[in-house]
């Protein structure tokens, strides 16, 4: 109890700001990380509370995703704990079909997130020991555990390019893009060749519209699927039995047998392998659907990199000239937890944990991270897993000294939790 009066000095007497004590964790985010580690918590009797920014949960697949998106893992590789997809879903489940199974998931495990509670800053408290998260809405929380469930990908990426500003057509982020059926017969200029930038490219040119993709860096493309089998999966399979190094070859070999020379398209592949890659920048292959062979076709036209917009023009680096009426920025995105979290030890500047996997979930003070492994979903579930363990562990242990204290204080705690 004196922990939580110390929090309280005489400004916030007098301010609006409300105070709410958590039994338990406060989970910052409502997407498949943030509800898988909440499923978990709730398996080990924790109680907990969920802040989501948006008015649903996994608004970034539900607010920022394009129509014809599936799942590029087969479903065995998606799914959270606890709960496997349901038996007739097909292998790539749809966009729609994995937001209906997030939100059974939230449902099965009773997962209420505060919605439109955007977080303005997180702090720990050196002297209760105790976080303290405020909210755009004036209330601020107080817990034991902070879980930044925010993700890799909560804010998308916006280059600066030389005269975009200028530039009469529309210009718009690929988490904006819903389907290219508005831009049929129109001339696109698609920034980036990412999974999005690919599956873009290919949704425009079915949709009658002329893409042009550039493609400034190099790239891994691999076949979905080799023989019938998910190459994710063989990957994996392969990875139980011979080094990173070797798998990598052998995915190169079969890429290469599949799809052919890449390179004479435009598509330069890194000197690095695809899983190397992956571990040592994030940066995930390129899994084909159907793009390539609309770039052997010509439909769709790989560019390299641009100089400058002009009002209805694309200056690219080798000197040519591309008329353009629409512009598609595929160019990721970033965390946003340095804006909001009070804390340079445990995240870096870029908003990543700074301990590589698998030791980037957990850091001092009760702080936990969830979904920043670059692993997908897979990743994110394994961390929740963890935490949830963890988390519960303390808990627990704290639950059975309350009950054995006779003491005033522990009865006053319990009377002002409000979760």
């Amino acid at each position: 109890m004196d922990n939580l009066f110390g929090l309280v000095d005489h400004k916030e007497v007098n301010s609006r700001r409300s105070l709410v004590w958590v039994n338990g964790p406060v989970i910052v985010g409502a997407g498949p990380s943030g509800l898988a580690t909440a499923a978990c918590l709730r398996e080990q009797g924790v109680p907990f509370v969920v802040l989501e920014r948006a008015d649903c949960i996994a608004s970034l697949w539900q607010k920022r995703t394009y129509d014809r998106l599936k799942l590029h893992l087969p479903k065995q590789f998606c799914q959270l704990p606890k709960l496997p997809f349901p038996e007739n879903f097909p292998e790539y489940p749809t966009k729609r079909q994995f937001i209906d199974y997030l939100e059974s998931y939230a449902r099965k495990f009773e997962i209420s997130p505060r919605f439109n509670e955007s977080v303005h800053s997180a702090r720990y408290d050196e002297t209760s020991g105790l976080w303290r998260v405020t909210t755009a809405a004036e209330v601020e929380y107080i817990c034991r555990w902070l879980v930044v469930a925010t993700g890799e990908n909560a804010e998308c990426v916006v280059p600066e390019i030389d005269g975009l500003r200028e530039f009469a057509g529309e210009v718009m982020h690929s988490g904006e893009y819903r389907s290219g059926e508005k831009f049929a017969g129109k001339r696109v200029l698609v920034v980036g060749c990412g999974n999005s930038g690919m599956e873009v490219s290919l949704d425009l040119c079915n949709h009658n519209a002329s893409p042009s993709m550039v493609v400034r860096s190099s790239v891994h493309m691999l076949p979905r699927e080799v023989l019938g089998k998910s190459t994710f999966e063989l990957a994996v399979f392969l990875m139980k039995w011979l080094p990173l190094w070797l798998v990598d070859k052998l995915l190169l070999i079969m890429a290469w047998l599949v799809l052919g020379n890449i390179e004479r398209f435009g598509l330069k592949r890194p000197s690095v392998g695809p899983l190397e890659l992956k571990n040592r920048k994030g940066k995930t292959p390129v899994l084909d659907i159907g793009t390539l062979g609309k770039i052997r076709s010509g439909d769709i036209k790989v560019v390299p990199g641009i100089k400058r917009f002009s009002k209805c023009q694309a200056e690219l680096v080798n000197g040519e000239i591309l008329d353009v009426d629409f512009v598609i920025l595929a160019t990721g995105y970033c965390s946003n937890v340095p804006s909001w979290l009070q804390e340079s030890e445990f995240f870096s500047k870029n908003g990543l944990p700074r301990s590589p996997f698998p030791n980037g979930w957990k850091g001092k003070s009760g702080l936990y991270a969830v979904g920043f492994t670059r692993r997908g979903l897979s990743g994110a579930s394994s961390d929740a897993v963890r935490i949830a363990q963890d988390i519960g562990k303390a808990w627990k242990e704290e639950t059975k000294q309350q009950q054995r204290s006779k003491r005033t204080t522990a009865c006053h705690r319990r009377c002002i939790s409000q979760f």
